[in-house]
């Protein structure tokens, strides 16, 4: 892999790359506490560590990155290092794997794409709170 950067300085820009409390969890979060519901973030003990968690009826929200998380990776894949493609491609499948364990478990997944969340929050919102009243 041709890499551009030094060790020092990718790893420097990696490391400001966030994991957890991104804007786009800080936004549904924020819209949905203002709508009286309250969950709990980044549950450890779950697959996947869901970005938001609905214990008592079981749903688990995922708000993934367009990019991390390889959003129609295909159409854009042959733009990236070999480096790239290969961790994208691995994200994807380990988020296969943890949904589906999460299912067998009797989980409600729900995945939001980043985009779908800066084109129509109310419309992602409501999404998540039609799945909360379809199991309370």
């Amino acid at each position: 892999m041709t890499d551009f950067l030094s060790p020092e300085q990718r790893s420097k820009l990696m490391s400001r790359v966030r994991r957890k409390d991104t804007n786009i969890e800080k936004i549904v979060r924020s819209e949905l506490h203002k709508r009286g519901f309250r969950f709990r973030k980044h549950v450890k003990y779950l697959p996947g560590t869901p970005d938001l968690v609905f214990t008592r009826i079981k749903i688990a929200v995922f708000l993934d990155g367009d990019f991390w998380h390889g959003y129609r990776l295909p159409k854009w894949e042959h733009k990236l290092q070999y480096f790239w493609k290969d961790k994208i491609r691995k994200n994807r499948e380990r988020d296969q794997k943890n949904f589906r364990k999460l299912r067998r478990m009797d989980w409600k997944v729900i995945r939001i794409w980043q985009h779908e969340i800066e084109k129509d929050l109310d419309s992602c919102v409501e999404r998540i709170i039609s799945a909360i009243n379809e199991r309370v």
